[in-house]
């Protein structure tokens, strides 16, 4: 993120609802829209040209979807971080957004309160948007996927020492840093700490690809279906 200010770009195929969003985050004096773009091809053109710290992304869109987007975006050399958009929050695409690299997901009809944070939490790097719907999303999504047979453990996992296995498991489970540091009485600054190795031993963007990894590796698994 450049200074103080957070440089966002809105990829949607519906010219009103770009213009929702830009009047929305322009009225705080801490985002600038540097762009428009109206599928994923033309996104990925604009990412690259104009660097912005967060897109919000469509996932259905002519010529190129926001999933195969994301996917490309988040392969390249960009820092910029992506909020899928969609329009249930057990879409199917909201966990695919997630996997392709996104760092959360919203509801198109978000409050505009909402929006606004969701994207000042993203730029910052240290939170998930709606732990604990992203956690059920990712549960709904898991527990209602064909099984697929037993994987090895991914060696990564042995990077990782056991309290940043514990630390881990409860990022999984949708709790904050403040929670974690509470469970496992630690300081905030320690647990901290505990995350950025994480990230960087398992070669994560941010805490939710932490949620994704732990799901697609088994490191946690559904909870009881009535949640």
């Amino acid at each position: 993120m450049n200074g103080d200010v957070i440089k966002v770009l809105l990829v949607d195929d519906q010219p009103l609802l770009r213009m929702g969003f830009r009047l929305i985050l322009e009225g705080e004096a801490d985002f600038q829209v540097v762009g428009e773009a109206t599928n994923g091809r033309d996104a990925l053109e604009t990412v690259e040209q104009l660097d912005p710290d967060v897109v919000l992304m469509d996932v259905r869109m002519p010529v190129m979807d926001g999933i195969a987007a994301t996917r490309a975006i988040s392969a390249s050399l960009s820092a910029a971080r992506i909020i899928i958009l969609t329009t249930f929050d057990l879409d199917e695409y909201a966990f695919a957004g997630l996997q392709a690299g996104a760092s959360a997901f919203l509801l198109k009809d978000v409050a505009p309160s909402e929006l606004v944070q969701a994207v000042r939490l993203v730029a910052s790097g240290d939170a998930v948007v709606a732990p604990r719907v992203t956690q059920r999303l990712l549960e709904n999504f898991v527990r209602n996927s064909p099984s697929r047979p037993a994987q090895p453990p991914d060696p990564l996992l042995r990077e990782l020492t056991p309290r940043e296995l514990e630390v881990a498991q409860c990022i999984a489970q949708g709790h904050s840093n403040a929670e974690i540091a509470h469970q496992l009485f630690l300081s905030e600054a320690t647990v901290k700490t505990h995350v950025r190795r994480i990230l960087t031993k398992l070669h994560l963007r941010d805490r939710v690809q932490v949620v994704v990894y732990a799901y697609e590796t088994g490191l946690v698994v559904p909870s009881n279906p009535d949640y």
